[in-house]
């Protein structure tokens, strides 16, 4: 595949989530043309294996390939935690994570650093590591939250349980006298509101989907490939319910899209058998990594 100025940059993310990422494109890179895709039919990401995440990952970039992406954007941090490095050297383009970006733009901000995320990510401990490789003086905490990815994707945001689940998950951050909050899920931003009640004033919130666009921006930049022609419609497409994120995504959107469904292949052979919500004690716990 031959990359061209003017194809679309893929997107993609386990469901809305990654529209926070889509409206920092609109901000920062009104001009490119944007294929998102949402992989409902398999959500939450973040407890499933890494070997399934990798699978995943792989399905979603062998679709976007052949529809002629110039470059892909992880919108997705447990994506970007488990998979990223592996897959670059497969895909003929570019593909940018949220970890570094987000990491980066954290040390800006403090040297006491909370980080909520999916278990996967937690797990990972990607973000810990990608802070203490750009700042070893940095104090890193680790939350993973289960619970919040489906609470967004129920469009419960506003329900008095989410507020009761994310004092929980932030109460150990608390503790520790933390003063920046990375969002380590595209998910979380939905939640601003939420945890603007719940924190202290002086907590400063990063939102890796901003560092990532400007990543994204240089990236286009260096490899020539700015469009130089009037942006096209975003498409949006799903593997599970067209309807179903096309209605839980309008209140971010500010508009209603059009949404299609997708039925991704089997990559290297591996059958594309789908993903339930598993229902054990990993929903019912949270991560953390505590450094004193």
């Amino acid at each position: 595949m031959t990359n061209a100025f003017n194809n679309r940059i893929g997107v993609f993310d386990s469901g809305v989530g990654g529209l926070t990422v889509l409206r920092q494109i609109y901000r920062q890179l009104p001009q490119e043309s944007i294929l998102y895709f949402g992989d409902t039919k398999r959500l939450p990401y973040g407890t499933k294996s890494p070997q399934e995440i990798l699978q995943f990952v792989r399905e979603i970039l062998s679709w976007m390939e052949k529809e002629e992406v110039k470059m892909v954007i992880m919108a997705c941090n447990t994506s970007s935690a488990l998979a990223l490095e592996e897959v670059r050297a497969e895909f003929p383009f570019p593909i940018l994570g949220l970890i570094h970006p987000g990491a980066k733009a954290a040390i800006k901000q403090g040297k006491r650093i909370g980080v909520i995320s999916t278990v996967a990510t937690a797990s990972s401990n990607a973000y810990r590591n990608a802070i203490n490789e750009l700042e070893p003086d940095a104090k890193v905490w680790q939350i993973g939250c289960p619970e919040f990815v489906p609470l967004i994707e129920q469009n419960k945001i506003h329900d008095p349980y989410t507020k009761k689940v994310a004092q929980e998950y932030l109460e150990p951050l608390l503790r520790n006298r933390i003063d920046t909050l990375v969002y380590g899920c595209t998910h979380y931003p939905h939640l601003e509101g939420v945890l603007k009640e719940i924190l202290p004033s002086y907590v400063k919130l990063v939102d890796p989907a901003y560092a990532v666009v400007r990543s994204t921006a240089k990236e286009l930049e260096i490899n020539g490939l700015r469009n130089r022609e009037d942006a096209l419609a975003t498409r949006f497409c799903v593997s599970g319910d067209p309807e179903e994120f096309a209605q839980a995504s309008k209140g971010w959107l500010g508009f209603t899209p059009h949404v299609e469904k997708i039925k991704l292949q089997p990559h290297f052979g591996i059958v594309d058998t789908p993903m339930e919500i598993r229902d054990n004690s990993e929903q019912d716990i949270y991560a953390e990594s505590l450094i004193a």
